[in-house]
């Protein structure tokens, strides 16, 4: 049966640094979580001129994962952990913070030298309490090592996580099932989404238009937030649309969430920002 929507969340700008400034649809003031979807931003295509040196500069991380979604550009990740990777467009970048660590992200150094445009799509997938003081890791992979789901003329979208339509995402190492895929659906295109009763389940319309069911028209830069019951939906591109589509087993823990921690309660937050403050995350050369 179809899965009815539940909210439509606008993306509106949140300033992340001195110089950058976000769509974020989630957390919105209509509707808190998706947990283990906590956070959503998009990043609007930049022009980076040749020269630039436009980088977010290191900052803290415990409890949950930032994962990327290159939509253009080439970026570059680096933490204190000794990871570090480059993604180019359609690629994804996901790195598990744990116990927490020091990272640094921004154009690649290829971007900054001659110039380009960037745009991407970041979300925070929280774990559970029982991982949240684990060690570190990261993973990543290229648009090519991703497999094609829903495929018929007109679509191009690329699994990057979980298992979906008879396929598994290269970035498969999560602590509970996240289902995630990118790309894009042309004008005129009908599509029907399977996805698992009782999951969340929401697509980001990153640019473009789509009429979802038949019933309801959104348009960019918009979230859409389904039911948790019933095991499918149908959407019609009403203009060329690229889209990042999230389906997840729920959580159910409490989330404390603030600054750049997701933990389970405010005094586990506050320790996180004091062991900054005292060091404790160590230092990042960037």
């Amino acid at each position: 049966m179809k899965k009815s929507i539940e909210h439509i969340l606008a993306g509106r700008e949140k300033q992340i640094t001195k110089e950058e400034t976000v769509l974020q649809p989630l957390p919105h003031k209509d509707f808190r979580f998706a947990n283990p979807f906590i956070v959503i931003h998009h990043m609007r295509p930049e022009l980076i001129a040749p020269g630039s040196a436009v980088r977010i500069h290191p900052h803290p991380h415990r409890g949950f994962a930032p994962v990327t979604f290159m939509l253009q550009g080439e970026g570059f990740h680096k933490d204190n952990a000794g990871h570090e990777g480059t993604i180019g467009a359609g690629g994804a970048q996901w790195m598990f913070a744990g116990k927490g660590l020091l990272h640094s992200e921004g154009p690649s150094e290829k971007i900054l030298k001659n110039g380009g445009t960037q745009e991407l799509v970041q979300i925070w997938v929280n774990v559970p309490k029982a991982h949240k003081w684990d060690e570190s890791w990261y993973q990543q992979a290229t648009k090519e090592q991703m497999p094609s789901v829903l495929q018929q003329e007109g679509t191009d979208l690329k699994l990057v996580s979980g298992k979906f339509d008879v396929q598994e995402g290269p970035l498969n190492k999560s602590y509970t099932p996240v289902i995630s895929v990118m790309g894009t659906i042309k004008k005129g295109t009908d599509l029907r989404f399977p996805v698992t009763p009782g999951y969340w389940t929401l697509v980001y319309i990153a640019n473009g238009a789509l009429t979802f069911n038949d019933t309801e028209k959104v348009t960019e830069h918009n979230l859409v937030v389904f039911e948790k019951e019933n095991d499918e939906f149908f959407v019609h591109a009403d203009e060329d649309s690229t889209i990042i589509f999230l389906s997840a087993e729920p959580i159910d823990e409490p989330v404390a969430a603030k600054d750049n921690f997701v933990m389970n309660t405010a005094e586990e937050v506050e320790q996180a920002i004091a062991d900054y403050q005292n060091g404790v995350f160590g230092t990042l050369s960037y």
